[in-house]
Parts: structure tokens; C-alpha cells; sequence
């Protein structure tokens, strides 16, 4: 038997999950990361997760990794300090930056402008230009370079980021200097733009390089280290990183462009999400990852998760391919308020962490959130993990009493009803920027709700947003995880063009598509897979000429030179897209900027569990009742062992399923069936009785 492990590491906790790739068997850890060498935790979950197998840490193969170690970096101002090296005249291009300042009229009085990642200090000018066409305007002045790179070295930078103005069109300047400074800056790492985002606009290209500059040094030492302590440890497979996209790279291509895997963990999430849904036969879903602080949102389609061309970090915001993940301030330890001003109930975005943590954790806590108010309405019962998590119920109450007498609600049970009520509009709006806002109806699609706590707010979800059914898949605490193990090898190549339509033969760009192509598949093939094993996707940003922005659209290779093909196709899903989008077409001539080509691996040869068959009557893995307040009253719900369904059990709510990483409500009025891949499948009982056991 071959055995492979997904690695996630969160702020709190560090998931693990071992796949028995033949049975699709998994066994899973959960342990508290270590935050200052995360890898102690990753070894400490493997090694619990391979205890419950049987097995010895020398029997796993392929280690995949989502990890937060660069998002960290950024979200606690603790990466290298960075040198910059830019085009003479250029020296300001991060302060400058762009005229966008968030909030509204006269936002920019009380905004406080972020500091850039490279400080003007450490930023040098060099003399040479490259024009828009690749031409050499001025040549590169090499004493000039040596001069400058001289003075960085008195500056006692920790990694160098070079960003010379055009060189996506030509970087031949940009390798000369990076050459020199292996000379004078020897053992530093370097990024360059031109490698990094080979791409127009120099402020993005800039501070894209200066941010994988700056989380490089501590991303490279985290992947050596990690991969020596497995090695050590007898683990013979390799090592790969996920990337914000959901695609997996090598350890070492992660360590040369970490600023690709700022979104690494909510990636895990939906790539999980699509690998659970496939198997319950849904491809069209919204995703939903609520955990203690937050939750993060997606949108899938035919499979494949949306994917953005921008990744945001806190107030970084850089120009890297990533699943558009949109993310709200409200989880578990959000934290309940009435503002004096208002006297208008508030939840969130404040949270009480993991420490002191909800009132009813016991550690402290006084202030109440959204698992006290689950806790008073009965949804979370006081007892969890088997007798292992004890909640103090009357911490609870007393909390949420707090929000009952500053807003008069007659009852605790009714405040907490308010503030379940908010936080899931809260979330709502979350999800209505992935879908409705992007032109999509909700109604058809499907919602998986994982994290912690995701299922005990996911059939409100399901009624608030139409979207049916509501998903929660086997262990929804550790699917991020899941994710990591079950995705495939991934890389991109990017070239920018910026030529009109009437200025570009369908030719030229099927060869432009093809060169990229082959330098997508390089890495690829580099790491052992071969050609036949590797697909190549298409893309291009498209614009209408005197347009400030791009929308992407997929390209397809295979009807490309076939009638109604090429540019003309092109053409018509950019319009088709950019009416979608805003509702309006324009008569502008279109432009293509940017095209991409992405390869990707095989997915793993990962076998799917299958729970075994019963009729509906769920009532052996009933453990009891529990009174919930559902709907303005009480009533008893009845509680459920998660591990003790079968296929083809129907629990019709009101009623609680119970795991060890999460709880899942189901409303009255509806009902829960047990797929043969072990998801609930929540549907209104209408339409759970049409629907029978089938996805």
C-alpha cells in the first residue's frame, strides 16, 4: 500500500491527513502549531497521524504542504529586509504607488498609508532604460550598477529585488545586474521582475518582486529545513508546496517565487471542496470555510475554482495568480457588541482568538461570541470529541446576557438567535460577491461548508442563498488538508504583447501560445512527469482599447484554428464576459495585453471512500436529544454520531451530527442524506424526498 499526506498549518492548529491511496482510507491528526518553526508541529501531527495507521514514517510517499509561512511574514512585518533596485528616475515607484485610497470621501485624512516592503533607503537607481518595444533606449552603465550595489551592501540588506523599468519586454539588463550582484552581494538571494511577473506596469511588477523578495530568505529556510527533518525521519517521497492557484510546485520552485503561495491555505479549502463535491457529483459550487476568525468564500465552476489575477495579504496587494478567495471578518470567536451610538447589535470582525478564546472554552473569556450564542441555542452541545472538550454552558449564557439586557431582548436564547442571525448575513454578503456580484445566481449552485465551525451555520446559509444542496464532507475540520493531498503539479508561463487585434494574425498568436506552452512544461518535466502526463490550459487578458484593466478569458487551443475560431473567438467570449460583468459592450477595438499557458500534472491516483449502504432510518447512530432554540422556540433536535451513518440515512432536522473536528446543524424543515462518499447532502425535505439518496 502507498500512502500520502497533506500537510495544513493554520494559526492555531496543524492538520494532517494520511490517504491510503488505494482504499481512499485516511487517518487524520490534529495538533497546535508551533509558530516559531512550524515544521516541529508538521512532524509532530505525521507522526500521530501514522500511529492511528499502523504504519512507520517510512512508508509515506509524497508529502503536498499548504502552509502560511509567507502570509505570515507579510501579516506580521517579520520577512528580510529588502534591497531594490530600480531604472534611474524610479527610485519612488512604491511610494507613489497607485491613486487608490480605500474608504470613502476623504478616506485618505485618517488612512495610514501602509510602509513599503523595500524602505527608500534601501533603494538604488541604476543607469540604462529599455523602451516599451524591448529596444535598448540607454545602455546598462555597469560601473554605475557596481556603485550602487556597493551601497547596499553597507545597507546590510537580506535579499535584493531588481525591477527595471520594460524589462517584461526585455530583460536583458535586469540578468546583467543580477549577474553583478552575485559578484558584490554573493549568498543573497535575488528575485527579479522580469522572472517573477514578466508582465506591463511597473508598480505592480515592483512591488510583486520586492514581496517575494521579502518573504524569499524565510520561505527557503522553511522548505530546506522541513525536507531535511522528513528525510531524517525516513520519509522517502518529495516534498511540494500548494500555491495560491491550488496547484502544487516543488519545494525548491517554492523556495525561488514564495510570493506565489500567499494564499496557499483558503487554496487547500477549495481544491478540497472541488475533490469532495466531485465525489457527492457536483462540479458547480460556492465554497464556505468558516473557522475561529474568519471565513473565506469561493466560487467553483465546471471543477475549477475561479482564479484571480491579484492576491491580497492585509494591505499587500500584489499581482500573483491565485483562487479568488474573498474573505470576511466572522467565525466562531467573532465577538457580539451593541455600540453606544447605534444601540444596533454588531458581530465581528473583532475575535477573541484562541486565547482567552469564547466565554464558554472556559480560559477566561468574557466576552460573548458566536460559539456562545451556538452554545445557548443548543447547537453545540456542551459535551464534544467523545467527552475529550467540555464547553461551560453557563459561562455561555452569562455572556450573551450581556447583549439581552443592552438591547432588551426578552431572553438570552434570543439575543444568541440575533447574533447567529448577523453573523450569517455577515457571511452572506461574502458569498454574494463571489456569485451575484460577479453575474452569477446562487440558486444554481451547490454550497460546501467546511472549517470548524462552517456546518452549524451552513443551512441558514442554504436558505439564505437558495443554494442547494448544502455539503458538508467527511472531517470538514481537516479538508483543507484534504486538499493538499488530492491536487496536482502546476506552473505557468506569462508573456505580455499589447497589440490590438488588427495588429496580430491568429498565427502569431497560436505561436506565441505554443513557445509559452513549452516553457509552462519545463518545470513540470523537470520534476519526473512526462509530457503525455501533462494538460496545458490557455488564457488571455483582453481589454477594449482606452480601457485602464483587463478581464482574462480562456482560450481554446484545440477549436483555434477551426471555423469561428482564433481571434474571432476571442473576441466574442470577451464581450461575452465583459457584458456579463457589467451589462454594457463598448465598440472600442479590442486589445490583447497579456497571454499565460498553465501545465498541470495528473491528479493523483487518490481512491474514494465508500461508506456502506442502509436504508434511511439513521437511528443507530442516534445518541440522544438535545433542546435547541430554533425558529423563535424551543424544541428537541436529535443528536448523531457522524462516523455511525451509512449511505443512504436520512436525518430530518431539527438535529445535531456530531464529529471529532466539527458539528453539523440541521434545520427543521429539512433534511440531511448520507452520500455513498460520506458528505451530508442538506436539502429543504421537499426536496430531499425528490432527490432520494442520489447526488
Amino acid at each position: 500500500m502507498t500512502y500520502r499526506l497533506g500537510v495544513d498549518v493554520g494559526g492555531t492548529f496543524t492538520d494532517i491527513l494520511l490517504v491510503d491511496e488505494s482504499s481512499g482510507t485516511t487517518y487524520r491528526a490534529k495538533t497546535p502549531s508551533t509558530p516559531d518553526d512550524q515544521s516541529v508541529g508538521v512532524l509532530r501531527g505525521i507522526a500521530q497521524a501514522c500511529d492511528a495507521a499502523g504504519i512507520g514514517l517510512s512508508d509515506v510517499g509524497d508529502v503536498t504542504h499548504g502552509t502560511t509561512v509567507a502570509t505570515n511574514a507579510i501579516l506580521e512585518g517579520k520577512g528580510a529586509r529588502v534591497g531594490l533596485v530600480t531604472t534611474r528616475g524610479f527610485r519612488q515607484v512604491l511610494q507613489i504607488a497607485r491613486s487608490f485610497v480605500p474608504g470613502g470621501l476623504a478616506g485618505w485624512i485618517i488612512w495610514p498609508k501602509p510602509e513599503p516592503l523595500a524602505a527608500l533607503e534601501d533603494t538604488v537607481e541604476v543607469t540604462g532604460r529599455i523602451g516599451a518595444d524591448g529596444s535598448v533606449v540607454e545602455e546598462l552603465d555597469e560601473a554605475d550598477v557596481r556603485t550602487s550595489l556597493e551601497k547596499l551592501r553597507g545597507q546590510d540588506i537580506e535579499a535584493l529585488s531588481i525591477s527595471l523599468i520594460n524589462s517584461y519586454a526585455n530583460p536583458d539588463h535586469e540578468r546583467r545586474v543580477a549577474k553583478i550582484a552575485a559578484e558584490v552581494l554573493p549568498d543573497l538571494p535575488v528575485s527579479v521582475s522580469s522572472a517573477v511577473l514578466p508582465e506591463l506596469r511597473e508598480y505592480e511588477r515592483t512591488v510583486t518582486t520586492v514581496a517575494n523578495a521579502y518573504v524569499q530568505p524565510r520561505v527557503a529556510r522553511y522548505t530546506a529545513n522541513l525536507g531535511e527533518q522528513l528525510a531524517d525521519a525516513g520519509v522517502s517521497g518529495s516534498l511540494s508546496i500548494l500555491r495560491s492557484d491550488g496547484g502544487l510546485t516543488s519545494a525548491g520552485a517554492a523556495a525561488d517565487n514564495p510570493v506565489s503561495l500567499l494564499l496557499s491555505g483558503p487554496a487547500g479549502g477549495v481544491t478540497g471542496a472541488a475533490w469532495v463535491a466531485e465525489q457527492a457529483g457536483f462540479t458547480d459550487f460556492l465554497s464556505f470555510d468558516m473557522g475561529g476568525t474568519s471565513t473565506d468564500v469561493a466560487l467553483v465552476q465546471d471543477g475549477k475554482p475561479r482564479i484571480g489575477r491579484e492576491t491580497t495579504v492585509g494591505d499587500l496587494n500584489v499581482r500573483a495568480t491565485s483562487v479568488d478567495v474573498r474573505t470576511v471578518g466572522a467565525g466562531g470567536g467573532s465577538i457580539a457588541h451593541v455600540p453606544e451610538l447605534t444601540q444596533a447589535l454588531r458581530v465581528g470582525p473583532q475575535s477573541a482568538g484562541a486565547v482567552p478564546g469564547p466565554a464558554a472554552y472556559g480560559n477566561g473569556g468574557a466576552e460573548p461570541t458566536v460559539t456562545d450564542a451556538n452554545v445557548v441555542l443548543g447547537y453545540l452541545p456542551t459535551s464534544l470529541a467523545g467527552g475529550e472538550v467540555t464547553l461551560d454552558r453557563e459561562a455561555a449564557l452569562a455572556a450573551v446576557r450581556t447583549i439581552a439586557d443592552a438591547t432588551d431582548l426578552d431572553s438570552p436564547e434570543a439575543a444568541a438567535a440575533g447574533i447567529y442571525d448577523i453573523v450569517n448575513e455577515n457571511m452572506l454578503g461574502a458569498l454574494r460577491l463571489v456569485s451575484v456580484q460577479q453575474g452569477f445566481d446562487p440558486r444554481d449552485f451547490a454550497l460546501v461548508a467546511f472549517g470548524g465551525a462552517g456546518p452549524l451555520h451552513a443551512n441558514a446559509l442554504g436558505r439564505l442563498t437558495g443554494a442547494w444542496p448544502v455539503i458538508v464532507p467527511p472531517s470538514p475540520g481537516v479538508l483543507c488538508a484534504y486538499g493538499d493531498a488530492t491536487t496536482c503539479m502546476r506552473d505557468e508561463a506569462v508573456r505580455t504583447l499589447m497589440r490590438p487585434f488588427s495588429a496580430l494574425a491568429d498565427g502569431d498568436l497560436r505561436a506565441e501560445l505554443h513557445e509559452l506552452a513549452d516553457e509552462a512544461r519545463a518545470s513540470l518535466l523537470r520534476e519526473g512527469l512526462g509530457a503525455d502526463e501533462i494538460t496545458v490550459g490557455y488564457a488571455a487578458d483582453l481589454r477594449y482599447h482606452g480601457q485602464g484593466f483587463e478581464i482574462p478569458v480562456p482560450v481554446d487551443i484545440e477549436a483555434f484554428d477551426g471555423e469561428g475560431g482564433g481571434l474571432a473567438s476571442l473576441r466574442a467570449a470577451f464581450d461575452a464576459e465583459h457584458e456579463r460583468l457589467f451589462s454594457f459592450l463598448l465598440e472600442n477595438e479590442h486589445e490583447i495585453v497579456t497571454v499565460r499557458a498553465t501545465a498541470t500534472g495528473p491528479r493523483p491516483a487518490v481512491g474514494a471512500a465508500v461508506l456502506e449502504s442502509a436504508g434511511a432510518d439513521p437511528s443507530p447512530a442516534r445518541v440522544g436529544t438535545q433542546r435547541v432554540w430554533v425558529d423563535g422556540g424551543f424544541a428537541d433536535a436529535d443528536v448523531y454520531r457522524r462516523d455511525a451513518l451509512l449511505a443512504g440515512n436520512v436525518v430530518t432536522g431539527p438535529a445535531i451530527v456530531t464529529e471529532m473536528d466539527s458539528t453539523t446543524l440541521v434545520l427543521p424543515d429539512h433534511a440531511a442524506t448520507v452520500d455513498p462518499s460520506g458528505s451530508l447532502l442538506i436539502r429543504p425535505v421537499d426536496q430531499a424526498a425528490e432527490n432520494g439518496t442520489e447526488g
